[in-house]
């Protein structure tokens, strides 16, 4: 009989001592790959502070429909280079060429 997502989850969390300990000695190893020490530290910050918000702010308080197809633009382009004004900087502020 195939087990429910619950008791997947307790047995897993069973494993959970064990497999810190697996992480952490991986992400000390000298000699494995740095790749295999990078995810291993980011799978234990994940589990020890969470993941980062991958939320965006938006200060301007306009419904959407107000917005502009340019303004919407700029606000994807510059979410997307994770910084303000990177619309203005590259001359993307103004009318698209197209809307992909």
């Amino acid at each position: 009989m195939a087990k429910t997502p619950l008791e997947i989850r307790s047995l897993a969390r069973e494993h959970t001592k064990a497999a810190m300990k697996t992480l952490a000695a991986i992400m000390r190893e000298p000699s494995a790959p740095h790749s295999a020490r990078v995810m291993a530290a980011n799978a234990i910050l994940d589990r020890g502070w969470g993941k980062p918000d991958a939320t965006v702010t938006i200060d301007d308080k306009r419904d959407a429909a107000d917005w502009s197809r340019a303004d919407l633009v700029a606000l994807i382009h510059d979410a997307s280079k994770g910084s303000e004004g990177a619309a203005e900087a590259l001359g993307c502020a103004g009318e698209p060429d197209s809307v992909h």
